[in-house]
């Protein structure tokens, strides 16, 4: 738990520096490249950020203090994983994501890396067998798929704020500009990209499946489950919704809270997946250029997804263990909340 709490704060301190856009690219790029090191240095701290998040970066010394303290086999997990990603955001500060194997490559950078470090964490702590930690590709995939899913959903918040993260390769077989597509005579071709770069983020799913069903511990299932199925829940919300280039496509609480009571163990996962892939399946339309990529996708994960039992129900708990998941869940979902309206997540640069 610990050594996941300083890892979030470290990547959070890491994610402020980037996100700043008031620090000129000469001091940027060598603070991120540099910014691993500063983990053992006492001293460090950034008192000139404007971000909302810049108490973690003036606070550091307690950050990196909290990080010393760790086993060293989480202080080695972590320090790798922030060499990487700082190297990788600055690689993307100048640049554009133009094919859709750079949109892979700045997903992972950002997202991919989180999975693998938090997969790490996971082995390393002995709650989760080693191949956790060691299948990389699939740890990769958990990431990719939070983070294309916010990157679809926020098409709109990011043109507010000039950013682009959509794949130049997919928008540019739709409009002139990506802004283009937010334009009400564009709607269908706008509809018509969504909707094939969903269909690209849903082929993570059964890596996704895969990994979680290797999972032994409880509160680490739990971890990495319900942010999986929320994902999925919004993917279909967003499927072939006009609302995307209009305003925030966002699941239900309700909703949101019934996925977090229900997403406690691989089968259940699985029943989840299956009806939010049929959801999307019911609304593909015959006409979209992407029809037959999505149904195949779909066809795959529902194979999958099968249910081969009932979906455990959270009426069979304890009144107690009720009550403590609701509470979970509306904090939970109140930090989410907070997270996606003041545009920052921890799996995110730049956005959400």
């Amino acid at each position: 738990r610990h050594a996941v709490c300083i890892f979030y704060l470290v990547l959070r301190a890491l994610d402020t520096i980037e996100d700043d856009m008031t620090i000129s690219l000469d001091v940027k790029v060598p603070m991120l490249h540099e910014f691993h090191s500063y983990l053992y240095q006492p001293e460090w701290k950034y008192t000139e950020s404007k971000e909302k998040d810049r108490q973690v970066l003036e606070d550091f010394p307690t950050i990196s203090s909290e990080f010393r303290s760790l086993s060293k086999v989480y202080q080695d997990v972590i320090s790798d994983i922030c060499h990487k990603m700082g190297v990788g955001m600055a690689e993307f500060l100048e640049k554009k994501v133009d094919s859709q194997n750079e949109w892979d490559k700045y997903c992972h950078y950002v997202a991919g890396l989180v999975g693998i470090g938090l997969s790490r964490l996971f082995s390393a702590s002995e709650l989760e067998d080693p191949i956790v930690g060691q299948d990389t590709d699939l740890a990769n995939s958990m990431g990719l798929f939070l983070q294309k899913t916010n990157i679809i959903r926020d098409y709109l918040e990011d043109q507010l704020e000039g950013r682009e993260f959509w794949p130049r390769e997919v928008w540019s077989r739709y409009a002139k500009k990506l802004s283009d597509l937010a334009k009400p005579e564009n709607i269908d071709m706008a509809v018509q990209c969504l909707n094939e770069l969903i269909t690209n983020a849903l082929h993570h799913v059964p890596d996704v499946l895969t990994y979680l069903s290797r999972l032994k511990n409880q509160s680490v299932f739990n971890f990495c489950a319900i942010p999986q199925v929320m994902a999925i829940a919004t993917l279909a919300a967003c499927y072939n919704n006009k609302q995307v280039f209009r305003g925030v496509v966002k699941i239900r609480k309700g909703q949101a809270v019934t996925l977090m009571m229900d997403a406690t163990n691989i089968q259940a996962v699985k029943t989840i997946m299956y009806q939010y892939a049929e959801e999307i399946y019911q609304k593909i339309p015959s006409t979209d250029p992407s029809c037959h990529k999505t149904q195949q996708i779909v066809a795959s994960i529902r194979a999958r997804s099968l249910p081969h039992g009932p979906m455990a129900s959270r009426h069979h708990y304890s009144p107690i263990y009720v009550s403590c998941a609701m509470l979970l869940a509306a904090l939970s979902w109140q930090y989410l909340s907070t997270v996606s309206k003041a545009a920052e997540d921890l799996v995110q640069t730049g956005e959400n």
